[in-house]
């Protein structure tokens, strides 16, 4: 199954709304992506996960990265409206104590506004 990717302005952040598998085969496009919004400035990221019913070790490796690419930067990666099995492979390879998951969008966006956070330019 292909990736699909489509970015919009959130609510202090920049919103990626991911649909598909996170794989192996798919995992590039999406570090890519992500990568492409930090080179560009954005420094508060929300990934919108609701249409992603798999992830993969790969998958994994590529939200790290961009993790650790925007801490570098002073930013901050969250992962929004992770769907149950998601969620159980981000806790079971403990993830998610480094990346913040939260139920919706609209909970991730309310914390970016309450730590101050702006998108870059």
């Amino acid at each position: 199954m292909d990736l699909l990717m489509s970015v919009r302005p959130g609510r202090g952040c920049t919103v990626v709304e991911v649909r598909g598998e996170v794989d192996m085969a798919t995992a590039p496009q999406l570090r890519e992506g992500l990568q492409r919004l930090v080179d560009a400035g954005d420094r508060q990221v929300v990934v919108d996960m609701a249409e992603v019913g798999f992830i993969d070790s790969s998958a994994l490796g590529a939200l790290v990265v961009i993790f650790k690419s925007l801490r570098d930067v002073g930013g901050r990666l969250r992962l929004a409206a992770v769907q149950p099995a998601v969620r159980s492979v981000l806790r079971v390879t403990s993830v998610d104590r480094a990346i913040d998951v939260y139920d919706s969008v609209q909970a991730a966006e309310a914390d970016v506004q309450s730590v101050g956070g702006a998108t870059g330019g």
